[in-house]
């Protein structure tokens, strides 16, 4: 069973203001000629590695609810230009919709359990997948979903 991370995001303000960051991103690596893939800065590198990558993902929580998540690729420490020890998380860019539910803010990241991640908004869903991200959002402050 894979393990994954937890994280705010911070700035966005839902999964799709997200996603432009992420282009934009990306965007701006492709015109420097740098390899373009969507890396996550952390101060801390997550000891558990492996398992993270066997399948894990990072779930974003955006404005106080799980939103999205993406697949974890790679996790790369490195040592910053002060001699501190820090770590990218190349993550999929590509961000998958979750069954929002709400998470108080914390500082950096957490490991999650598979069996504690919400399950993936699929497509076939139905109305829930096709409801717009802010009434879902609410629905679910109200305890509705």
């Amino acid at each position: 069973m894979p393990l994954h991370l937890i994280k705010l995001c911070v700035g966005a303000d839902s999964i799709r203001d997200m996603e432009e960051w992420v282009a934009e991103k990306l965007a701006m690596k492709r015109a420097a000629g740098e390899k373009a893939e969507q890396t996550h800065r952390t101060r801390m590198v997550p000891k558990r590695a492996a398992e993270l990558l066997d399948g894990g993902s990072m779930y974003w929580v955006i404005k106080g609810q799980v939103a999205a998540r993406q697949e974890i690729l790679d996790i790369r420490p490195f040592v910053d230009d002060e001699g501190v020890s820090r770590c990218h998380i190349v993550l999929e860019p590509g961000l998958i919709p979750v069954h929002p539910r709400p998470h108080r803010p914390f500082q950096g990241w957490r490991y999650l359990q598979a069996h504690e991640a919400p399950k993936d908004l699929e497509a076939g869903a139905g109305a829930l997948a096709e409801m717009p991200e802010a009434l879902r959002r609410e629905l679910s402050e109200l305890g509705l979903l």
